[in-house]
């Protein structure tokens, strides 16, 4: 429990941010669900747009903080294989 009144406004921010970065990992989420939802269909225009748009994102979740570097350019490097995979 908090006691110290710096540690009482840190619980407080912590309670914001955390819903920051909820919204923003769910955002992100729901791009790398449309590349897989596109690559599921076989259509390897609408997977490759998906791609696209899901990039920025990704990169932005790393600019945030919401997760390491290595792991979007690892998720962004196995689904660009992926659809560069669809005949």
């Amino acid at each position: 429990m908090a006691n110290s009144p710096q540690s009482k406004k840190r619980a407080r921010q912590m309670v914001t941010r955390t819903a920051v970065n909820k919204g923003r990992r769910s955002r992100i989420r729901t791009f790398l669900r449309k590349v897989e939802e596109a690559i599921a269909t076989g259509d390897k225009s609408a997977a490759t747009a998906a791609l696209q748009a899901a990039q920025p994102e990704l990169m932005r979740g790393v600019t945030k903080g919401v997760m390491h570097k290595n792991t979007a350019a690892r998720k962004m490097s196995r689904l660009s294989a992926r659809v560069k995979a669809i005949a």
